[in-house]
């Protein structure tokens, strides 16, 4: 990946979570990704139609939100979406990672955000899908 810029949809119905996890990753997580646009989103509709529009690079989706969760959204678009943006779910706890797998998210990450994990795993999933570059509706 070069040092295109990407740009990141953070949701969660709580706007704390969604800062914790823009703190956590911060404007450039790899000298080789970034940097970074943020887009937050509060409500499920929001996400979807936000990436309905196109351009987004990865989704990073609260599997705690109400009242549609992030797990859910994953999901939905996986099925929806061809050309889906890559997906990483926040998740409370560690049992959950089998919804994670179920909803067909690309990763998780554990909520609260470890700032040591969270850029790792945010660079690493972009890199993943550097060669599809998302499409401009």
């Amino acid at each position: 990946m070069s040092d295109a810029p990407a740009t990141v949809l953070v949701y969660s119905s709580r706007p704390e979570v969604r800062e914790a996890v823009r703190t956590a990753v911060g404007r450039r997580p790899a000298p080789d990704v970034g940097p970074l646009t943020w887009i937050e989103c509060a409500t499920g509709e929001d996400v979807v139609d936000t990436v309905d529009g196109g351009g987004v690079d990865l989704c990073i989706l609260d599997g705690e939100a109400q009242p549609t969760g992030g797990l859910a959204l994953a999901r939905q678009l996986t099925v929806e979406v061809a050309d889906r943006p890559a997906l990483c779910v926040l998740i409370a706890r560690q049992p959950d990672r089998w919804l994670a797998h179920w909803s067909q998210a690309d990763a998780t990450l554990a909520f609260p955000v470890d700032p040591l994990v969270a850029p790792e795993v945010v660079a690493g999933l972009l890199r993943a899908h550097a060669g599809r570059r998302p499409v401009s509706r």
